[in-house]
């Protein structure tokens, strides 16, 4: 008689027992999606930062001349020397100095995928990745287009640029150093460029 009341009491107290259960499990979970929405929020708003910061330096530009080899504002930038500047500038990684490189070292993105700091790469010169500029939104990008311009801003749906877009291209900042870059460039890529001075003018 006592065995059975004692089973009986049991039945009647488990589902009590496992609705606390349930919702202690339901707050451990809800806390636990919390958590990892808040440092999913915390970098959003990081990235977002950086290519905010990133796309204001480059305007800040514009108007600054196009020099073959120009690495700074006084001098001018080629297509290449912009964007690495801008990175460098912004978030202290170097990226090399050529068009082509930059698309090697980059990661590869859907253009529907494209963000405000990507990269966007164009065949101006007959061959792939000849030219480079930044993304900055709304189908719109920024670079130093070519002797005799100026930095400037430019719509990728225009129909020259919509002919010759290579593709886009990311910098994965959180995977990549600058010692990375550099090894990149040194070990993997190096051999197969031919760095002649003319070469290098038409790969801006």
């Amino acid at each position: 008689m006592k065995k059975n009341l004692l089973i009986l009491l049991i039945a009647m107290q488990a589902p009590f027992c496992w609705a606390v259960y349930s919702a202690q499990q339901k707050e451990r979970h809800s806390q636990a999606e919390s958590g990892l929405l808040d440092k999913m929020g915390q970098a959003q708003q990081q990235v977002s930062g950086t290519a905010s910061e990133l796309v204001a330096n480059a305007m800040k530009l514009l108007g600054v001349p196009y020099r073959v080899g120009g690495t700074n504002d006084s001098s001018g930038y080629d297509c290449s020397g912009f964007v690495r500047a801008m990175y460098e500038k912004t978030i202290g990684l170097v990226l090399p100095h050529n068009a082509r490189e930059q698309a090697f070292v980059t990661e590869k993105i859907d253009p529907t995928d494209l963000q405000p700091g990507d990269l966007v790469f164009f065949n101006t010169m007959k061959h792939a990745f000849s030219h480079v500029g930044i993304y900055l939104g709304e189908g719109k990008f920024i670079h130093s287009p070519r002797t005799g311009s100026k930095v400037r801003i430019e719509d990728m749906r225009d129909a020259y640029w919509n002919r010759r877009f290579n593709g886009a291209r990311r910098v994965p900042i959180e995977d990549m150093s600058s010692q990375y870059l550099v090894q990149s460039i040194k070990y993997d890529y190096a051999p197969k460029l031919n760095n002649s001075p003319e070469n290098y003018k038409n790969q801006h």
